[in-house]
């Protein structure tokens, strides 16, 4: 059987992401172009921010009229996730250099990350080039899509109140695929109670900042906890 170009190995890897973009980019450039983006500034926060996630919560940030400090800081706790991705990943990259690391990096999402690390366990021939490749083109694929969106959305009008029930739809969704145990349970809703309660105090989107690291802050302590105890327990029982 003859091999495969590289370009079709990497496009055929990358087409379902591409696919699944095109509907979720709309929405979120129709989105961005309700709070005061255009066609560049769609496109520079689709390429320097590939997070669907992240560009759907400044929507929603700048929806609320959020300080730029705020909405930096709320984006930044959000995309955290990325360090662990990216250390689970950094096995594969042993050999390459720090710049074309940084440079896979920039373009690296939740989706296009599951691809490659899938890629990179199950198949010898994959690499950094066709990785790189892959980001690539869902990057690319997500961009067209929420520039489209913003054209589409300056001619069809959309009620800005629905961006308040899609975010919270989507976060909700989030959390919910990430619930695996009682304790990210408790942490979530730690985290809900407190940013209500700490949004009425400072009547302002800072309240979501001390909300965010509090609950953090006590699911860490928690966890820790556990792990002292079990590891008590099973010291106890050798």
């Amino acid at each position: 059987m003859p091999k495969r170009p590289v370009w079709i190995e990497t496009l055929s890897a990358a087409a379902p992401l591409c696919l699944s973009y095109i509907p979720v980019g709309l929405a979120c450039g129709m989105l961005l172009q309700k709070v005061g983006f255009n066609v560049f500034l769609t496109a520079l926060i689709s390429i320097l921010v590939f997070s669907g996630g992240a560009q759907f919560l400044v929507v929603s940030m700048l929806a609320v009229h959020a300080s730029l400090a705020t909405t930096v800081l709320m984006v930044f706790f959000l995309e955290l996730r990325y360090a662990l991705l990216g250390a689970s990943l950094s096995q594969f990259f042993k050999d390459e250099s720090r710049g074309r690391i940084g440079l896979f990096a920039q373009s690296m999402n939740d989706e296009n990350y599951a691809v490659n690390y899938l890629k990179y366990s199950t198949d010898s021939n994959w690499n950094y080039k066709k990785a790189l490749s892959v980001n690539w083109l869902s990057l690319s694929a997500w961009t067209i899509s929420t520039v489209a969106g913003t054209i589409f959305g300056s001619v069809i009008h959309i009620n800005t109140e629905l961006v308040h029930f899609a975010l919270t739809a989507m976060f909700i969704f989030m959390f919910m695929m990430q619930l695996k145990d009682r304790l990210l349970l408790f942490s979530g809703l730690l985290s809900g109670v407190l940013s209500v309660l700490l949004m009425l105090l400072f009547q302002n989107t800072f309240g979501l900042i001390v909300a965010t690291l509090l609950a953090s802050l006590a699911g860490y302590l928690l966890e820790r906890q556990h792990k002292r105890k079990t590891t008590k327990q099973q010291g106890a029982s050798l």
